[in-house]
């Protein structure tokens, strides 16, 4: 017979072993019975939903500390959901899924994601505290539309917030244990375990390389300082090269861009056949999302900031750096360079031009189209003026103001919505190098660089000139893009090119982009409350309060707008820092997103379109701007609301042709509204009331 201290031996051995869990068809009986989501679940264990769903068909178990809580949670519902009292169903087993066709630019997922069902796309609504639903949930879920389908190879988004303790946010309410305690464990981390990545934008492109964002803990865990000091300029931060981090990753055989280890690092080695190993990382607390463009986001939870970007990423671009970095990328992302093509000759796939596309090589633009500083200009000693296509900057003259004007008691100022997106619609863009013409005969549809005098037309003074930002009558010949041009005979007069430079090739190379940030923009304001079903009215008042509603996404929206400046901005990146020398080449003309001519385009149209909603609102009206300031104009008015001046029909609708309210690209909304006096005031300082209407008394001077 065994002794006393024996049987002890062996119930303490029992106890020391590891809890045990029921079995899996129980676990997911016990969850549904609770009315619990897989992805609910998952953020409590602080895991991901694929955890959850392989604790639930025996592939996986849980692991201590997790192992303890999950049992005491099973253990509590198992109390309150007897198995008799439920006639549960086995857990459903998850069948392979098929890979998707395509070319695999990617980094590969989870061994686990090869066998799992994909899992729900990215909610955009869906605050991190209240996950979407699982697939496999048998309770109902709100309707609501249908989510894009996600990429098995990325089951769990394009991006993760890492904090302090090891928590990897996602952008869909899920977290990840992340076990890296070093920057190349975390690199290796992110391509081999977290399934962290994005489907190409276009058949012909690349998948978008996963993002981690760190938080200040997480760099300090990681080894890095938790700001970077020294540099005047943000864009120059960086890393010294002897820093132990970077030698960390040298040795673990990864390499930097030449940008070096800055606020967005990217790290990779070079691909080995179709597979990318390649990861983007964003340091917060060195100002990797700049607060003009993110505004409060660096300031939130890592699951706020993991679903703002989730977002972002999702409607527009994983990001890939600042917004204006990020809205260059989402050109060539939606018009790659190139595509395979098979050799006549070999019958081999070879890499060739995508037609539309700038392609992969840098072009010089035309003298007048570069800057001063351009190799093109330096070298040819180039003296014959250049474009000046620009956003409008101009006040009227308090002069022309009419008695009835001043005593109008309000100055309301309409912004119209990303007014550079609506200029991108369907805009034909030279495609191929500039040929020179001499005397040529002008042709609207040809986009290029005219040289022409139209200094002879005669313009209301109350109007800005649609020829020059500051709104000034030309007083000479002068450089223009085509649609200046083509607005001058619009307007009924006769136009005789001097020379010109123009494109052969042509094409609307941003017709993709500008689909995209529309959609983006749209569906971001209707989240908001900001339909397109609303009247006027109703809008007005949706967008008063529309940021207050979702403070997360009103980030979004204008990371959004943010983007879209930026992005047109980079087409004229100029060169930066003291140290630059004039004649010199820089990086950004190493692009072949390097083309002035594409944005003098764009600016172009959008300020001819402002030019003729003001000559329409005069027509139709009688009334003139106080002033303009890119896309926001400041009208007179009887009353505090765009309402009380807008032209409408006899039906009620909106006049066409004049400004109209609405949430789309392109149409207005209210920018703000202070006194007539007021603008007056600022007009006869030589100030611009449509800079300042929002803001109102901040300009005045102290005293006043």
């Amino acid at each position: 017979m065994a002794s006393e201290e024996e049987l002890f031996a062996s119930v303490d051995a029992l106890l020391e072993e590891e809890p045990q869990l029921p079995s899996p068809a129980e676990r997911a009986r016990l969850r549904e019975a609770a009315g619990i989501t897989q992805a609910r679940l998952a953020v409590a264990l602080k895991t991901s939903t694929q955890t959850v769903k392989n604790y639930e068909n025996g592939r996986s178990e849980p692991k201590s500390p997790r192992l303890e809580a999950y049992q005491r949670l099973l253990k509590g519902w198992a109390a309150k959901y007897p198995a008799h009292t439920s006639s549960a169903a086995p857990a459903p087993v998850v069948a392979p899924q098929p890979e998707v066709p395509g070319t695999f630019t990617g980094s590969a997922a989870p061994e686990q994601a090869e066998v799992a069902a994909p899992v729900q796309a990215p909610a955009a609504l869906a605050a991190p505290e209240r996950p979407a639903r699982s697939a496999t949930s048998r309770r109902p879920a709100a309707t609501k539309a249908a989510a894009p389908a996600v990429d098995p190879r990325f089951p769990h988004g394009p991006l993760a917030v890492l904090d302090g303790d090891g928590c990897a946010y996602g952008a869909d309410g899920l977290v990840l244990d992340c076990p890296a305690t070093t920057i190349p464990e975390l690199v290796e981390w992110t391509l081999k375990e977290s399934g962290l990545g994005a489907a190409k934008l276009n058949r012909y492109g690349k998948d978008s390389d996963p993002l981690v964002v760190l938080t200040a803990a997480a760099a300090v865990k990681l080894g890095l300082p938790e700001r970077l000091e020294g540099h005047e300029q943000r864009r120059s931060l960086r890393l010294p090269e002897d820093h132990p981090v970077v030698k960390q990753v040298t040795k673990a055989k990864w390499q930097l861009t030449q940008r070096g280890f800055g606020p967005w690092a990217r790290i990779y080695r070079k691909a080995q056949g179709r597979e990318r190993q390649c990861v983007q990382l964003a340091v917060l607390s060195w100002d990797a999302l700049d607060e003009r463009s993110w505004p409060g986001v660096s300031e939130m939870e890592p699951a706020d900031i993991a679903r703002v970007l989730g977002v972002y990423a999702m409607r527009v671009i994983t990001p890939r750096g600042s917004t204006a970095v990020s809205g260059l990328e989402l050109m060539t992302a939606l018009r790659p360079p190139t595509k395979a093509v098979r050799d006549e000759e070999t019958g081999n796939w070879v890499s060739g031009h995508n037609a539309g596309s700038l392609g992969t090589e840098p072009m010089d633009p035309a003298p007048p189209e570069a800057t001063p500083e351009h190799p093109v200009v330096v070298n040819s000693g180039w003296t014959g003026g250049f474009l000046n296509e620009e956003a409008y900057q101009w006040v009227r003259s308090v002069q022309t103001l009419s008695d009835e004007e001043c005593t109008l008691p309000y100055a309301v100022g309409l912004d119209l919505n990303t007014a550079f997106l609506a200029a991108a619609a369907r805009l034909v863009v030279g495609l191929s190098a500039p040929d020179h013409f001499h005397a040529p005969k002008f042709n609207p549809k040809i986009p290029g660089s005219w040289l022409a005098d139209l200094s002879h037309i005669e313009l209301d003074p109350r109007l800005p000139s649609p020829f020059t930002p500051d709104g000034s009558r030309p007083t000479g010949p002068a450089w223009y893009q085509t649609h200046t041009l083509a607005y001058a005979q619009e307007l009924g007069h006769d136009v005789h090119p001097i020379e010109a430079y123009l494109r052969r090739e042509t094409g609307a190379y941003l017709d993709p982009w500008h689909d995209r940030l529309k959609n983006a923009y749209v569906d971001t304001l209707a989240d908001m409350g900001v339909t397109r079903d609303l009247d006027d009215r109703a809008f007005l008042a949706a967008m008063e309060q529309h940021k207050q509603n979702d403070p997360a996404l009103a980030a979004v929206l204008s990371a959004i707008k943010a983007t879209v400046k930026g992005g047109v901005g980079k087409l004229r990146e100029r060169p930066q820092g003291k140290s630059y020398k004039e004649g010199k080449t820089w990086p950004a003309l190493s692009r072949p997103t390097w083309r002035p001519d594409i944005r003098a385009a764009v600016i172009s149209k959008a300020r001819v379109n402002m030019h003729r909603k003001l000559n329409n609102m005069a027509r139709m009206t009688g009334l003139y701007p106080l002033a303009v300031l890119s896309d926001c104009v400041v009208y007179p008015s009887p009353g505090e609301s765009p309402l009380d001046f807008l032209p409408y029909a006899a039906s009620g609708k909106p006049q066409p042709g004049a400004f109209r309210l609405g949430p789309t690209p392109g149409l207005a909304k209210l920018e703000g509204v202070q006194s007539m006096l007021w603008a007056v005031d600022l007009m006869e300082k030589g100030l611009n009331p449509a800079r300042h209407i929002k803001g109102g008394d901040a300009v005045l001077d102290e005293g006043e």
